[in-house]
C-alpha cells in the first residue's frame, strides 16, 4: 500500500511543541508587492461576529486582513466554491497565492491549475492538502504547504471521544432523555467499556501516535497500528504498540479502528466493502482523517446490518454533505452506532489560533523571501517534500 504519515525524522517531533520546529528549507520565494491573495473560507455567519476567535471564517478572515492591506496585498475572501461561475474559480485565474481550509475545502483541480496562470503557492490553514491536485502543482512548480501539526491534538481528542461515545452508546441515551424517555435497560444493552479492547489506528504518524497516547490510561487489552513504516522503538515502547503488516490481519484483531492517515491515491477507498467484511462482528469504527477513504455506501451497509456496531467522525467524501448522505441518517440494529458530525475536529478555536498564526507565518517568510519550515512542505518548488502523500519521488 502507499505510505501512510510516518518518518522517523518525523517520530521524534511527535512531543515537540508546534512552533518549536524552528528547522528551514531550502526552498523558498522571493515575492513581489501588490500581490493578489485568494481565501477560501468557510461562513461563519451571527457566531462570527459574536466570537472574534472564529479566525477561520469569512467574516474574520484568519486575522490577517489589515496585516496584509499594510503590505499593499489584495485579500479576497470567499466561501463561494463551487461552479465555474463561483469566486473561486473566477478569481484564481489571476490569484499569486490561495489560502484554503480543509473544513470547507476549495478543490483545486488540475483543470483550474493550468486556469491559474499567476499562482506560486497554496496555503492550507489547517492540515490535510488532499483537496488541491498536488500531481498538477508538482508539475508546475507550485508549492503547497500547511500548518503541520497546528491541529493534531485537537483531533486525537475528538477521535477519543468519538470511541468512547460509541462504545458506551452516549447518543442513543442522550436521545432517549431528549424525548423524555427513561428506559435503562435500551440503551445499556449495548453500552460496552473501553477497557480491556483491542484499539488500533490505521496511520501511526502525528495524529495516529497522540490517539495512542490518550487511550492508553483507559488500560485497552492491546494497542495496534498500521503503517508502511516501523514507529522507532523510544515512540513505541512506552505504548507497547505493536505493528500489524498486514490490513486485513490487523482489522480482524481489533475491537476498535481508528483512521488516521491522509488521503491520496493508495488510500482512497481503502475501507471497502471487502474490508469490512474481515472486521470483528460489531467493532467500532472511526474516521476523522478524510471521509473519502472509507466508501460510504459500504460503511452505512456495514452499520445497518450490524456486522460494526457504529461508525464516527467528522469528515465527508463531499463537504459540506448532502442532505441524503446516507452517514446523516445511518443506524445499527438497536437504534445507534451514529457518531457523525460537521468537519469541526480540527477547528476548536484553540486550533483556529494555531494554524491562523501558522498561515501568517507561511505568509510572511514568502514575502520575505525566507525559507519555510521542512515539516509544512507537501510539495516544494522540486517536487514533493513529504511522504505523507504517498511514497512520492522528490
Amino acid at each position: 500500500m502507499s505510505a501512510l504519515r510516518l518518518s522517523q525524522a518525523i517520530a521524534k517531533s511527535y512531543k515537540a511543541p508546534f512552533r518549536s520546529q524552528l528547522a528551514r528549507s531550502k526552498f523558498h520565494s522571493s515575492a513581489p508587492a501588490n500581490m493578489k491573495i485568494l481565501a477560501v473560507l468557510y461562513d461563519g455567519h451571527q457566531a462570527a461576529l459574536e466570537e472574534p476567535k472564529l479566525l477561520g471564517t469569512t467574516e474574520n478572515k484568519l486575522g490577517i486582513e489589515a496585516w496584509l492591506k499594510s503590505l499593499g496585498h489584495e485579500l479576497v475572501v470567499t466561501s463561494d466554491k463551487e461552479g465555474k461561475d463561483s469566486v473561486f474559480q473566477k478569481e484564481i485565474t489571476d490569484a499569486e497565492i490561495l489560502i484554503t481550509t480543509p473544513f470547507h475545502p476549495g478543490y483545486l483541480t488540475r483543470d483550474l491549475v493550468e486556469k491559474a496562470k499567476n499562482l506560486k503557492v497554496c496555503v492550507t490553514a489547517g492540515v490535510g492538502s488532499d483537496h488541491i491536485d498536488l500531481n498538477a502543482a508538482a508539475e508546475r512548480g507550485i508549492e503547497v504547504l500547511e500548518v503541520t501539526g497546528s491541529n493534531v491534538t485537537s483531533v486525537a481528542e475528538h477521535v477519543v471521544m468519538s470511541m468512547l461515545l460509541l462504545v458506551r452508546n452516549f447518543v442513543p441515551a442522550h436521545e432517549m432523555i431528549e424525548r423524555g424517555d427513561w428506559q435503562v435497560s435500551d440503551v445499556a444493552r449495548n453500552a460496552y467499556d473501553l477497557e480491556g479492547k483491542v484499539i488500533g489506528t490505521i496511520g501511526a504518524g502525528r495524529i495516529g501516535y497522540r490517539v495512542l497516547q490518550r487511550v492508553l490510561p483507559f488500560n485497552p487489552k492491546e494497542l495496534l497500528y498500521y503503517d508502511y513504516a516501523p514507529l522507532p522503538e523510544d515512540a513505541a515502547k512506552p505504548l507497547n504498540a505493536r505493528r500489524v503488516e498486514d490490513l486485513k490481519d490487523f482489522v480482524s484483531q481489533c475491537d476498535v479502528v481508528t483512521v488516521n492517515c491522509p488521503l491520496h491515491e493508495g488510500t482512497r477507498g481503502l475501507v471497502n466493502a471487502e474490508l469490512l467484511s474481515h472486521f470483528k462482528k460489531g467493532a467500532w469504527l472511526v474516521n476523522t482523517a478524510r471521509g473519502a477513504i472509507c466508501d460510504a455506501d459500504a460503511v452505512a451497509a456495514a452499520v445497518k446490518s450490524g456486522h460494526i456496531n457504529g461508525y464516527a467522525g467528522d469528515v465527508w467524501n463531499v463537504q459540506p454533505s448532502p442532505r441524503d448522505h446516507p452517514w446523516r441518517t445511518m443506524k445499527n440494529p438497536l437504534g445507534g452506532g451514529n457518531g457523525m458530525v460537521p468537519h469541526y475536529s480540527g477547528t476548536t478555536l484553540d486550533a483556529q489560533a494555531r494554524y491562523a498564526a501558522g498561515t501568517r507565518e507561511i505568509l510572511s517568510n514568502y514575502f520575505n523571501g525566507q525559507p519555510q519550515t521542512p515539516a509544512n512542505i507537501i510539495v516544494g518548488k522540486k517536487g514533493y517534500e513529504t511522504k505523507a502523500y504517498g511514497q512520492r519521488t522528490k
